[in-house]
């Protein structure tokens, strides 16, 4: 059975999460993807905790293989001279070049889109920056943690009444790689039909914000500004986590419709609720949530978050346990679809990266080996890919082009 991308050869210059995660999903279904970096300036994912028994290495961190799998490494001196010149041939050998350089970054290095698309028309080059390769802001270089705050996710996330305090981790980052592979893939049918490639100009801003719409509309129609509201919703109520029994137990309960109301109330035992006027209408309740809140948990208390939750279903209300990252592993659900399989990895052992959140019924997710050990495949690269002999090989070495 042939992979999906089986034959696509991308060069993957990215570091950190939304470029590497890019090329790990093309990686993922049988793309050649060969990552470049170097001793001197590693991926900064090689540098982030948690590591191997907890002590740092190069090749020691977990969060390395969860946007590296499935790819070759190569440890290439992009500053040197024939380090450059090493990267060219690699380009000239790809279908698709993948990076996140702050702009302007690759052209001093004489490997921008620019100088690359006269050896190699055919190239697909995707350029992963902050705010685009254009105008006033876009040489200002940023992480997915300052463009949660620069889109706004940040000021929407929180308790009204306190300071922002915004979605956890890089949030951004998660969201670029959808639309990055999306138009990589889009570039390379294009390519098919008409045998050009092109420039793809991606602005990691400008992809978050999509997931901002409905705020952005409100304030374009209404001229509202969305901010902080905890866990209330304008369009339902009850809208929160409610505490349940045991040590940090939780179920998110949401009541949208009238009809769910009533059902709600029978599972309380308070169908009077359905007739009190301070309950009995959306906007009456909502009028007084905080005081429904306390008493919807005055109930959950007396019940786990998976009893709630199913007494909630039963009858067609919103309802879902807050899970823990322990009850994530233990997901029935996840481990039956294989979501945690294990990988052997020279140095970190059996670990876990996870897999793509979608399958192809034809062509489904291949692990063909581990996230590279940095430099790992260099021989392989230089004598397999680029066909250079012995001698220029050690011309390399010793020159510090590769390192």
């Amino acid at each position: 059975m042939t992979d999906a991308l089986d034959g696509i050869k991308v060069i993957d210059f990215s570091t950190a999460i939304a470029g590497p995660y890019t090329a790990r999903l093309l990686a993922d279904f049988g793309a050649d993807v060969i990552k470049v970096e170097s001793i001197h300036v590693p991926d900064i994912l090689r540098l982030s905790l948690p590591y191997k028994n907890n002590v740092a290495g190069i090749d020691r961190s977990f969060l390395f293989p969860l946007m590296n799998n499935n790819k070759y490494s190569m440890a290439l001196n992009l500053k040197h001279p024939k380090g450059q010149e090493i990267a060219q041939r690699l380009m000239l050998w790809a279908d698709v070049v993948i990076e996140n350089f702050t702009p302007g970054k690759l052209a001093k290095l004489g490997l921008d889109y620019d100088k690359i698309v006269k050896i190699n028309p055919e190239i697909i080059f995707l350029s992963s920056s902050a705010q685009g390769q254009t105008g006033s802001w876009s040489s200002q270089p940023a992480y997915g943690y300052q463009l949660t705050a620069i889109s706004g996710f940040t000021d929407i996330t929180g308790w009204p009444d306190r300071e922002p305090v915004g979605p956890t981790g890089a949030y951004t980052d998660y969201i670029v790689p959808l639309f990055s592979v999306a138009a990589i893939l889009s570039a390379i049918d294009y390519r098919r039909r008409t045998g050009k490639g092109q420039y793809i100009d991606i602005s990691q801003l400008e992809c978050s914000l999509a997931f901002l719409a409905p705020a952005l509309l409100d304030y374009f129609v209404n001229n509202r500004s969305q901010t902080r509201t905890g866990n209330w919703s304008s369009r339902a109520v009850p809208h929160n986590a409610y505490r349940c029994k045991g040590n940090n137990r939780w179920c998110t309960i949401a009541v949208f419709t009238d009809e769910e109301w009533q059902a709600f109330c029978r599972v309380l035992g308070r169908p009077e609720w359905v007739k009190t006027a301070k309950f009995s209408t959306f906007l009456q309740r909502k009028k007084n949530e905080q005081e429904l809140d306390r008493l919807i948990e005055e109930w959950t208390v007396n019940y786990t978050a998976e009893e709630v939750m199913h007494k909630m279903q039963a009858v067609g209300v919103h309802a879902g346990v807050v899970k823990s990252t322990k009850d994530i592993f233990e997901d029935e659900q996840l481990n039956y679809r294989g979501f945690f399989p294990k990988v052997s990895h020279p140095v970190l052992g059996d670990h876990i990266p996870g897999v793509p959140c979608f399958t192809l019924s034809k062509t489904p997710f291949d692990q063909r080996r581990p996230s590279p050990c940095l430099g790992e495949h260099n021989e392989y690269i230089c004598r397999r890919i680029l066909q250079l002999g012995d001698e220029e090989i050690i011309e390399l070495l010793q020159s510090g082009a590769l390192e």
